[in-house]
């Protein structure tokens, strides 16, 4: 394959990169090549630095206000996109989606109030709520043999015992899941039916694989609209997480007014005045960075795949629709997770996500971040190939 500037390696040690230089504290080892984090070890596109580099070389950086070409940039880019129109005054501005997801629950609903979320799902999402002090109430997904599906049986079944709120992943990290337009439907007619909220993570919206589209909830259809909360950032789609840039959007004026006034309420409304600066410069100019950065991860995905494939068998792939992370069944290896752990972690270097975090469902399973230039990827590749055999011959050994 021809090199591309998402070949070249980077050195992140030494930039206290939670990634990189944390995961003795995170994973229990320092020696590992870290492929569990989201986020990406490529550079930020050219015009984002730029702009970066200009608004730093003005050299003030006081109280900054979010004028009308910031606003423009984001409701360009949604449009363009994901041919969504969305309107300024829907846009609330936080520092990231997870504390979107905190405030959500603390202002639309009340203590001890139970909240829905569907399992194996990004782990903050269980922190957010116990932490509000409301109710987790799992609706599982369900895994067809081909790929991860709503349980609408299920769901139903809870949303009838009262819920509050639903959190969704949209895409889904980590079973890498682009939910159709009917999935997306249904879910939010049962929603409404049953006067639950409908809280949608899509912040992993643009960074959707070749054959698989996105749908916005809050854009299928006046209801959805109405009863949907979306949360956005450019953080993983430009890897800015850093710069604590994010955006609520709601279509109902009433939720509108209400989640900007607890906003306020908890100080959250200046915001970081070079992460606003990178996610217009994003959204203005980062399109055809975006492009070939998914050309090359869809690449890099059927490389992984490619290779451990024929060495392990009896691997389950799941094949993702979105994000950079793969989802991995081991289950075939009747593994605890701290046999995984030690067999990643320590006997070998592959530093991957532990599938449990995420969930009951994930145990068995790990989540990799493929997001870093292929020679990373390759010397990861060959420490996963390692545990797997280690794995594999310790089953043996039992049977």
């Amino acid at each position: 394959m021809p090199s591309t500037p998402f070949d070249e390696v980077i050195e992140r040690r030494g930039t206290d990169s939670f990634k990189w230089d944390y995961t003795k504290q995170m994973l229990g080892a320092s020696d590992v090549i870290p492929l569990w984090v989201a986020d990406m070890d490529f550079r930020a596109p050219q015009p984002v630095l730029d702009a970066l580099h200009q608004r730093v070389e003005h050299g003030i950086f006081g109280y900054t206000g979010r004028g009308d070409s910031y606003h423009q940039a984001i409701q360009d880019w949604l449009q363009q996109r994901h041919g969504w129109p969305v309107e300024k005054d829907w846009i609330a501005h936080m520092p990231g989606v997870v504390a979107s997801l905190r405030l959500a629950v603390d202002a639309f609903t009340e203590p001890d109030e139970r909240v829905i979320v569907q399992p194996p799902v990004y782990y903050p999402f269980f922190r957010v709520v116990e932490n509000s002090g409301r109710r987790i109430v799992e609706n599982p997904l369900h895994y067809d043999g081909h790929r991860y599906v709503m349980d609408f049986t299920d769901l139903e079944s809870k949303l009838q015992q009262g819920a509050a709120m639903l959190i969704l992943c949209s895409p889904h990290n980590p079973v890498g899941r682009v939910w159709t337009r009917s999935e997306l439907q249904q879910l939010s007619s049962l929603c409404s039916q049953y006067g639950t909220l409908l809280v949608s993570d899509e912040i992993w919206a643009d960074l959707v694989l070749p054959g698989h589209t996105h749908h916005c909830v809050a854009n299928l259809d006046q209801e959805s609209a109405e009863n949907t909360i979306t949360c956005i950032a450019p953080s993983k789609t430009f890897n800015l997480a850093g710069l604590t840039t994010s955006c609520v959007i709601i279509p109902d004026p009433k939720k509108a007014e209400h989640f900007k006034k607890e906003a306020s309420a908890q100080e959250y409304g200046l915001g970081n005045v070079l992460g606003m600066t990178a996610q217009e410069a994003a959204y203005r100019h980062g399109g055809p960075w975006l492009d070939q950065l998914i050309g090359y991860l869809a690449e890099t995905k059927d490389w992984v795949k490619d290779y451990l494939t024929p060495l392990h068998p009896q691997l389950h792939w799941i094949e993702p629709e979105a994000t950079y992370l793969l989802w991995l069944n081991l289950n075939y290896l009747q593994a605890s997770t701290a046999e995984m752990r030690d067999a990643f972690y320590h006997q070998t270097r592959a530093g991957v996500h532990m599938g449990s975090k995420f969930g009951d469902q994930g145990s068995g399973f790990v989540r990799v971040n493929i997001a870093a230039p292929r020679q990373i990827i390759r010397e990861g590749a060959g420490e996963i190939h390692k545990a797997l055999t280690i794995l594999e011959n310790r089953l043996d050994d039992k049977q």
